[in-house]
């Protein structure tokens, strides 16, 4: 017996040094990263061995994403060749020309002015909304969620899909293999036996069992009939309405979008129902179609994922925090940053910027919310302001900066949203836009507790314990 435990522990430790050996020397990892999970395969080798099988695996990671880097639609080429020449453009590129810039080259987003932005900051008007223009329908609907959920308000917009199909209208629908893992297939049935479609984005290996973790398709973006996009926050469920006993009101940020930046919206679409379905779309105009005068709000749309050469929604933040001369504002469910990050905002709260950042006050992923707390000693030490949403879960996800540029969209403000999922946020260089999210968090810091120096110092000690071990883990969470 004793034998045979030793044969165990010595193929145990040499898989464990073995692993170790891939991830320092063959997969491109961050130091942080390498460090992080050699640490996890050391001291809990069997739990971590098989943290990485399901977390960690980077190495398929080109090869299985390359397919996105190629398609595009050369149809469009040309309709928005000179992006400096909008018409009233000069104040915002005088003041930030050197972001839109960063993001025309880290991501090929481009810049538009004539566009429309509305605010909605909770579920109620959110899937009201939706709902009305779902109705409104006359070509094509094209939906992605990460999160879709089979209860009331999934099955409503879901029945609303397969009316509208049924209508003749081109109906697409894509969802996440790991966010809506427990999505029934019966779900989407309605939908297909109307004559619309369905794709799940990296599905998993066996129906229910995703070893996945890694990769996924975060976005929520709907588009419709190309004239009306929504994105943002919220996921298609009744939680997000306040109907979660756990969760309670749900506080998020979505926004419907009109104008040329839809086409943005839209091509980003097409490049993951692409991808998902295996099968080229073939370019319809309706998709793109010629708009009069929408609005004067200034956007640009930028993806980030795997399949991108650049983190670019991680350097645009880095970029907008560095600028900032009077305010950052940030909320987020998940406050996990690098040391670059980090170290910008220190750099900018010691520089006099008023720095505030908005977490939730209870987690709906433990470890995560306990890292969230653990980075913010040191930049509240460096005049930084912290706040903990008590009204329910926090789910917005915005950094706004000096009353005039904005980011806004689904990345969270952690590694995996830069790292490893597919996002999609759009820089807003709109002062009376970028205002109202302002004003909006300023209002949200009265459902808030303030997280000071004296009050960090007095956290219980088993929770100091959490965030200490929590923290060793941040790069991989």
């Amino acid at each position: 017996m004793d034998a045979l435990a030793f044969n165990i522990s010595s193929i145990i430790l040499v898989a464990n040094i073995t692993l170790a050996f891939v991830i320092v020397f063959m997969e491109r990892r961050n130091p942080a990263s390498t460090l992080a999970w050699v640490l996890v395969l050391m001291f809990i080798p069997v739990l971590g061995f098989i943290l990485y099988l399901f977390m960690g695996q980077d190495l398929r990671r080109v090869k299985v994403f390359s397919s996105l880097e190629d398609l595009s639609f050369g149809e469009l080429k040309g309709k928005y060749d000179n992006p400096l020449d909008e018409e009233g453009c000069d104040a915002v590129f005088k003041t930030d020309g050197d972001l839109i810039d960063l993001h025309r080259e880290n991501a090929g987003s481009i810049y538009t002015s004539n566009n429309k932005i509305t605010i909605l900051k909770n579920g109620r008007k959110k899937f009201a909304a939706l709902a009305e223009a779902l109705e409104g329908a006359k070509h094509h609907i094209h939906m992605e969620y990460y999160i879709i959920r089979n209860d009331e308000i999934g099955r409503k917009i879901r029945d609303i899909l397969a009316r509208k199909a049924r209508e003749g209208v081109a109906v697409k629908l894509l969802y996440d293999g790991m966010g809506s893992l427990k999505l029934p297939s019966s779900y989407t049935k309605p939908l297909l036996d109307s004559g619309g479609q369905a794709h799940v984005f990296y599905p998993p290996f066996l129906p229910h069992i995703n070893v996945r973790l890694n990769y996924r398709n975060h976005r929520k973006i709907t588009v419709i009939d190309g004239n009306k996009a929504f994105f943002g926050g919220f996921n298609l469920g009744d939680e997000y309405l306040g109907k979660s006993r756990k969760y309670g009101f749900w506080r998020d940020t979505h926004f419907t979008l009109e104008g040329d930046a839809v086409d943005s919206l839209q091509l980003q679409f097409i490049y993951d129902w692409q991808f998902a379905s295996k099968k080229k779309m073939n370019f319809d105009r309706a998709f793109f179609p010629n708009r009069g005068k929408v609005g004067s709000c200034g956007v640009q749309i930028v993806p980030s994922g795997p399949d991108t050469k650049w983190e670019s929604i991680y350097q645009g933040f880095f970029k907008l925090i560095s600028k900032a001369k009077t305010n950052v504002y940030i909320q987020t469910p998940y406050f996990i940053p690098d040391q670059g990050l980090a170290e910008a905002l220190n750099i900018a709260a010691l520089g006099g910027v008023d720095v505030r950042i908005m977490i939730p006050s209870f987690p709906d992923h433990p470890f995560v919310h306990w890292a969230s707390t653990s980075f913010l000693s040191e930049l509240l030490d460096s005049g930084a302001r912290a706040f903990v949403y008590k009204k329910g879960f926090l789910h917005s996800k915005i950094l706004a900066v000096d009353g005039r540029v904005a980011s806004i969209g689904t990345s969270n403000f952690d590694m995996r949203s830069f790292k490893m999922n597919f996002e999609i946020n759009a820089a807003i260089y709109d002062k009376a836009t970028v205002s109202k999210l302002e004003g909006q968090f300023l209002n949200d810091i009265k459902d808030c507790d303030e997280m000071t120096l004296d009050s960090y110092a007095k956290r219980p000690v088993t929770m100091k314990v959490k965030e200490s071990i929590s923290r060793l883990l941040a790069p991989l969470l």
